[in-house]
């Protein structure tokens, strides 16, 4: 069946990042208009849209959700049918060393972005008002950590135990109270962990990838047994889009791979794969795997009951954990050779979210 048309213009603010910039190369490949405000912290490279960026359907803005002043004046230039809101501070590790850029990135800039949005919504013509939405692209971590039984669902308590986690939440609830208080047609999706291509090199498989292909130790936080549920990257931009085309406003969606894997078994599957696609001649890259101490609050358990978006909206992940795990290592393999060069003061994958651990 031939997709319809998306909703265009789009404003995606965080489009530079990891899944921000997957979707916007996926808009624009499906006939969307996309302007994207992105600040370009550490997480955020231009590089990832080079593709598009002089594509006259593609339009940057650099600058900082928390600037009403700038964000009225895009909103007010490009008139957009719908914000996709995925900018952040995003990783947990960050949260613990800076909590500070967490809540007001996380919280305060999207307040910011919310008060901007109920704004232009106020001036638009009834029809268009009326269609406008407001996606809001969250993460399972909100809910806690679950016992190793169960799923979360949509109806699961918020029950952050990171910075970052408790930052998210509270951004989920400003955007339901925003639903609630003022009508705003926003649509909360909670997703499990990304992976895939242009992921910052803090991440987990990134990390593993890059580390091996260097020679360095492969660190596996505690016992290794930690359990997520891995999502590929451009299954959750198609989620996303069918959320932005015919979610129901107030509504909140869950979406995840039904991929649950143990943080050791992921790494020995990525051991495997380089193995495969680029043998050492020092012997499996297994050899490399390092458990360090634990991170302070680390959650046990992710794992998402994506039957919501699967039974309303027809969603399913296209990709098998395998295939998209391979795709993957591909991508940073061709890669490697500009993802292993680091400018001076470039973030050189050393272990962050120490702080705290002293008092563990």
């Amino acid at each position: 069946m031939t997709q319809p048309l998306p909703v265009s213009p789009l404003l995606v603010t965080g489009g530079a990042g990891f899944i921000g910039s997957n979707f916007v190369l996926a808009m624009v490949a499906a006939g969307a208009k996309v302007i994207n405000l992105d600040k370009l912290t550490y997480a955020g490279n231009p590089e990832n849209l080079a593709s598009v960026a002089q594509n006259p359907a593609y339009a940057f803005v650099q600058g900082d959700i928390g600037d009403r002043a700038l964000v009225t004046r895009v909103l007010a230039e490009h008139r957009p049918a719908a914000i996709v809101h995925f900018a952040a501070e995003s990783h947990v590790d960050r949260s613990i060393d800076a909590p500070d850029d967490f809540i007001q990135t996380n919280v305060v800039g999207t307040f910011s972005l919310l008060e901007a949005a109920r704004a232009y919504r106020g001036s638009l013509p009834k029809a268009a008002a009326d269609a406008f939405r407001f996606i809001h692209v969250s993460t399972d971590e909100v809910y806690g950590s679950l016992g190793p039984d169960g799923a979360f669902t949509e109806e699961s308590r918020h029950l952050p135990n990171s910075p970052y986690a408790a930052s998210k939440a509270g951004a989920d609830q400003l955007v339901r109270a925003y639903r609630h208080t003022y009508g705003l047609p926003v649509v909360t999706t909670n997703c499990s962990n990304n992976y895939g291509p242009f992921q910052f090199p803090e991440k987990l498989i990134p990390l593993m990838i890059l580390n091996a292909l260097e020679g360095k130790p492969l660190p596996v936080y505690g016992d290794g047994l930690n359990v997520r549920d891995w999502l590929y990257v451009e299954d959750h931009c198609d989620a996303l889009r069918v959320a932005l085309d015919r979610g129901t406003p107030g509504e909140t969606y869950n979406i995840g791979g039904r991929n649950e894997r143990t943080n050791i078994d992921l790494v020995k599957t990525l051991c495997a794969l380089l193995d495969e696609l680029a043998p050492s001649p020092l012997g499996s890259y297994s050899r490399l795997i390092t458990f360090v101490s634990d991170r302070p609050g680390h959650d046990r358990r992710y794992a998402i009951d994506a039957r919501k978006i699967e039974r309303e909206l027809g969603w399913t992940p296209a990709y098998t954990f395998e295939r998209g795990l391979r795709e993957t290592v591909r991508w940073y393999l061709d890669r490697a050779p500009s993802l292993l060069k680091r400018p001076p003061g470039a973030y050189g994958r050393e272990r962050l979210g120490m702080a705290g651990s002293q008092a563990s």
